[in-house]
């Protein structure tokens, strides 16, 4: 892979990733795309396919970048499963799993490809931990039963991404305003920039929600906004 500029969009503070390698070598990923153990290539539930990942073993500081072509780990509390050579330059082969921090180095696009497989993946987690019933059809079905309820007359804040440098927050709230999002702000912290939707209505958060999903964005965090 070759040399990315990064940037500091954290995904993951702390996460629990895995690898895989023997049998899974030369079979077809989810994007395609034939697995291949000795790249730096890693699956996940639901970011695009070609996002690229910084990923540190937090117990050893080491770190690789990986791009997503394939989905799973389909194993509670995991949230990646790395390639056997990904694994090897974070020190990991012993202990089989780490814990990592994640960040978004290049986003990918978010084709039909990826919002099906990540869907699929979705369906696949909720019957595994049980969450799915004989009368629920779809992942979109499963989300709905757990929707956390919004007052009426409150407003909320969805924190997209905190980044290192303006250039990256700006790209992000950039691809967020094309997509038709509202009241796009900036919120400097000591050292990184946050990207925020600022005071969404309570009628409107499940609908924005929906939105970001689909469009990948799945590790913001909504907080109410205070008057």
């Amino acid at each position: 892979m070759s040399a990315i500029q990064l940037s500091a969009e954290v995904y993951k503070e702390k996460a629990t990733v895995s690898y895989y390698a023997g049998d899974f070598n030369g079979k077809k990923t989810s994007n395609g795309e034939y697995f291949n153990m000795n790249e730096l290539t890693c699956a996940s539930k639901n970011l695009p396919f070609d996002t690229i990942l910084k990923v540190t073993n937090l117990a050893n500081g080491r770190s690789v970048q990986v791009r997503v072509n394939d989905r799973g780990p389909f194993v509670a509390g995991r949230e990646l499963d790395l390639s056997k050579a990904a694994a090897i330059k974070l020190d990991m082969i012993k202990s089989g799993t780490a814990t990592v921090r994640i960040e978004i180095v290049k986003r990918g696009p978010n084709t039909k490809l990826s919002q099906q497989t990540a869907a699929k993946a979705a369906q696949i987690m909720a019957q595994k931990t049980g969450t799915k019933t004989a009368s629920t059809s779809s992942a979109k079905s499963v989300k709905t039963q757990t929707k956390k309820t919004y007052p009426a007359g409150t407003k909320w804040d969805f924190q997209i991404g905190a980044y290192s440098t303006r250039e990256n927050a700006n790209k992000v709230a950039q691809q967020l305003l094309k997509e038709g999002f509202e009241d796009v702000i900036f919120q400097k912290g000591s050292e990184i920039i946050r990207v925020v939707i600022r005071g969404v209505p309570a009628k409107n958060v499940h609908t924005v929600e929906k939105k970001l999903d689909s469009l990948g964005y799945s590790g913001y965090v909504i907080k109410e906004r205070k008057k």
